[in-house]
């Protein structure tokens, strides 16, 4: 037993020593019209990384529990604001100081216990934070499953920050944001297009209600909020097409497509991309090409929207949850699971780069590349 524990110790020793070293960088200011990266991984760390070297330029420690350690950055790229403690806290990380500016609980009653499945967004102007809280009741022997709820935040509201406006939210919300033209767009059964002054929402892009000619229903499992750099909200889908009017699932030809608004116009699009032949957990357009969709899993995946077929792969040496694009769109960064982000030529798809990020692995965080 004795040598057992010892053997245990060394490895525990040897892991620790293979993770890069957590640097005391917290002071270290951002350079305006620098391009940045923000991303988090375990225990509960934020890292800022500078697009340009690729190298971590600086690491903030986060309050609480980790979990899911989501971030979204604030317009001026000034603050990082991340969803943690085991889904049930926002925080407003200023970056240039690490300090906490901004705190907000879901949860609004004693015995409540309120949880937000990645449904968090900054209005357009940062003035505003959105979050849908799925809240039940803990009573002594039983639990009671309450309403969902869109909470709106001044983020001016400091370290006790309280909803300014609260209403009733599908359920089943998950991924949201926000417009040029003060709509919000919030995911859940359908797409829905939200006035945050008055709660009132309408379908903008039909999911469990689309009635599309030829296809049976869609599926989704999109867990990841990126704020792409094209000011794009996309999410990926699966739904069978039908070769027939019998709408045979048999016969069926499975498809992958992506709903996309454009935060910028509010123009909406629903659009086959491939044939569903693998998993794929997120995807992205070209920000240079937008002809050209990439995805990623278990592999890293081009193709064109347009003939509907695959341009090229790339084996990876693991799983890779989600990906982005710098501005420029000639780096391809994947993301997600350990603490290694993956860099890649999105024209060829090699491998051109990593980083390591100090700590643990990146769990289901999401990448946000920013300018500041």
């Amino acid at each position: 037993m004795f040598n057992k524990n010892k053997q245990m110790m060394a490895a525990a020793v040897l892991a620790a020593l293979a993770l890069p070293a957590m640097a005391n960088n917290a002071g270290r200011v951002l350079q305006d019209g620098h391009e940045y990266m923000v991303i988090t991984n375990y225990p509960n760390n934020l890292h800022v990384v500078d697009v340009a070297t690729d190298e971590v330029y600086k690491s903030c420690d986060l309050p609480d529990q980790f979990g899911p350690g989501t971030p979204i950055v604030s317009p001026d790229g000034s603050r990082a604001y991340v969803l943690g403690n085991r889904y049930s806290t926002v925080y407003g990380i200023e970056l240039d100081s690490c300090d906490m500016s901004f705190r907000a609980e879901l949860s609004q009653a004693p015995g409540e216990l309120a949880r937000s499945m990645y449904s968090f967004a900054i209005s357009a102007d940062g003035k505003e934070l959105y979050t849908v809280a799925n809240p039940s009741q803990k009573n002594p022997d039983h639990y009671v499953v309450g309403d969902p709820r869109l909470q709106v935040y001044d983020t001016s509201a400091g370290i006790d920050a309280k909803p300014i406006r609260v209403f009733p939210a599908p359920r089943q919300s998950y991924l949201m944001q926000a417009a040029e033209d003060g709509s919000l767009y919030l995911a859940a059964d359908n797409i829905y297009r939200v006035n945050v002054q008055t709660g009132e929402r309408e379908i903008a892009i039909p999911v469990r209600d689309w009635e599309r000619e030829g296809y049976g229903q869609p599926d989704v499992l999109y867990l990841w909020p990126k704020q792409q750099v094209s000011r794009d909200f996309s999410i990926l889908y699966a739904a069978p097409k039908f070769t027939d009017e019998t709408q045979n699932l048999d016969t069926a030809e499975f498809m992958f497509g992506f709903y996309n608004i454009n935060l910028k116009t509010g123009e909406t699009m629903t659009q086959d991309f491939a044939p569903f032949t693998e998993v794929y957990f997120t995807g992205a357009r070209s920000p240079k090409d937008p002809e050209h969709m990439y995805a990623v899993l278990n592999r890293l995946t081009k193709y064109d929207i347009a003939t509907q077929t695959l341009i090229d792969a790339q084996e990876l040496d693991h799983t890779y949850y989600v990906l982005a694009f710098n501005h420029a769109g000639d780096k391809l960064y994947l993301a997600g699971t350990f603490n290694d982000i993956s860099i890649h030529d999105p024209e060829t798809l090699d491998k051109i780069g990593s980083i390591r990020l100090p700590g643990g692995d990146m769990s289901t965080t999401t990448p946000q590349i920013f300018i500041r």
